[in-house]
């Protein structure tokens, strides 16, 4: 596994990282679990002190931190800039919440004999993070900040491919204050994560990738017998409802669909059109699609972002191609791609029908497939045929029915009126193939802590 940061615009090889070394990777478990027995008893205060200074830190270099988002992924630098200061608010969600949100909870029991119990939330130790490239900053921050609020400490297991974002924010969180040991970044190799998630000291994993690493992931746990938590892969529906006001519907779309040029786990990448209005939304989505920009990601004015590497795209590619052999009609929209960097052209695969194994996958990239939903019905038996359940959306004008008809689609995230969307004080997390658990909120605080009961008894010996 070599960690190296590759331009995925020019394609240059900028710099290369050296493996972990065994010896490096118990050194870290090793500062980790002291520094944990230390850490737990910080007092909340302290704790938020840190993350608030992170989170200054963090907007007062927003363009550094940008700019190096997009050197080592290709974000478009304006979507760089967003994910700096999303980081910066799930910081600061922690810091006026964490301490409220893990108070202990009183139980009042039946028993006259219980004369008080409560729960209370206990960290359980060293945890491992394993991340992906999409959301370089975004991905530490989400489960960083709960994390550490609660008393645990962390180890980061980066992409290999951005290996300066995973440094960077090591270094952020040691200019904040932060103890020794209390986060660790690691250019640990996959045995070596093997190694980590079996060591007593490590008591829990949480993970965001794709499908085969989740099975992996939570095997190696669950043999371990540790806690873990997936964020795997998704296939968003984009349900379109017969009343659905058009124009901003088809601007939902051509964003939901290409913002961080596709590569997104909440992508709107099954778009689901109802009869009445299908012939309409396809016209004015194609020509949004074609009013992208391609280019160069550092530049304000370019809208569509090359793809993180050379290989996804190629496998982007790849996948399309199979889509067609198999039955579905591949039509290339917008703008004339680059032919020098990682970029994909846009293309919207039709035809897609249950016997084609495309109609089932996760295209991580400016792929939309469309369908034509007989109606209401048919559209949300659509959305709910999938084996992904991580999020998805519903346009229509009557909010009410639209709410009604979100209800109905099986996935952990359901939007109204607007793409999946990611915030710092909302939940996060699917259902099925797309993974267990939640991050965010008090959802997320709580996944790596004992919900320890504490009861206090009048009882006189006699039974």
């Amino acid at each position: 596994m070599a960690y190296a940061t590759r331009d995925p615009y020019s394609g240059e090889l900028i710099q290369t990282f050296p493996n972990a070394t065994d010896a490096e990777v118990e050194q870290a478990i090793t500062e980790a679990h002291d520094a944990f027995l230390q850490w737990r008893e910080t007092s909340a205060e302290d704790k938020a002190t840190i993350l608030q200074k992170a989170a200054n830190l963090l907007r007062e270099n927003s363009q550094t931190h940008a700019q190096l988002l997009t050197i080592e992924m290709g974000k478009l630098i304006g979507e760089a800039k967003a994910e700096v200061e999303l980081s910066a608010q799930i910081l600061e969600y922690y810091v006026n919440n964490a301490a409220e949100l893990l108070k202990p909870q009183v139980i009042e029991s039946a028993d006259p004999a219980i004369k008080k119990a409560q729960i209370i939330n206990e960290p359980l130790g060293v945890l491992l993070a394993i991340e992906p490239w999409n959301f370089p900053y975004y991905q530490i921050a989400r489960i960083l900040a709960p994390q550490l609020s609660a008393g645990n400490t962390l180890l980061l297991k980066h992409a290999s491919n951005v290996p300066q974002c995973a440094d960077t924010f090591q270094q952020l969180m040691i200019d904040a204050g932060l103890p020794k040991g209390v986060f660790r970044n690691l250019y640990a190799t996959r045995d070596q994560v093997n190694t980590i998630i079996a060591d007593s000291r490590v008591r829990g994993v949480a993970l965001t990738g794709s499908e085969g690493a989740g099975q992996v992931v939570a095997s190696q746990a669950g043999k371990a017998m540790k806690k873990s938590t997936l964020e795997l892969g998704g296939a968003d529906a984009f349900v379109v409802l017969a009343d659905a006001e058009l124009e901003k519907t088809v601007k939902w779309a051509v964003f939901g669909r290409h913002w961080n040029a596709g590569q997104v786990c909440v992508s709107s990448k099954r778009m689901i059109i109802v009869d009445s209005v299908y012939d309409e939304f396809m016209e004015r989505y194609a020509n949004g699609v074609a009013s992208l920009r391609t280019g160069d990601p550092m530049n304000p004015a370019t809208t569509l972002a090359p793809l993180s590497s050379q290989g996804a795209a190629d496998e982007v590619k790849d996948n399309i191609k199979k889509a067609v052999e198999f039955g579905a009609t591949a039509t290339e929209v917008g703008p004339n791609v680059p032919t020098k960097g990682a970029f994909v052209q846009p293309t919207i695969l039709t035809n897609i029908t249950p016997d084609n194994p495309a109609y089932y996958w996760e295209f991580f990239g400016p792929v939309s497939m469309i369908f034509r939903a007989k109606d209401e019905a048919d559209a949300v038996r659509i959305a709910n045929d999938s084996p992904f359940g991580l999020g998805g959306s519903v346009f229509g004008q009557n909010e009410d029915h639209a709410e009604k008809v979100a209800k109905q689609i099986s996935t952990g995230m359901v939007y109204v009126n607007h793409p999946t969307a990611v915030k710092a004080d909302l939940p996060f997390g699917g259902v099925r193939n797309s993974g267990y658990g939640r991050e965010l909120i008090d959802l997320g605080l709580k996944e790596f802590v004992n919900h320890k009961l504490v009861a206090v008894t009048d009882i006189d010996g006699n039974f």
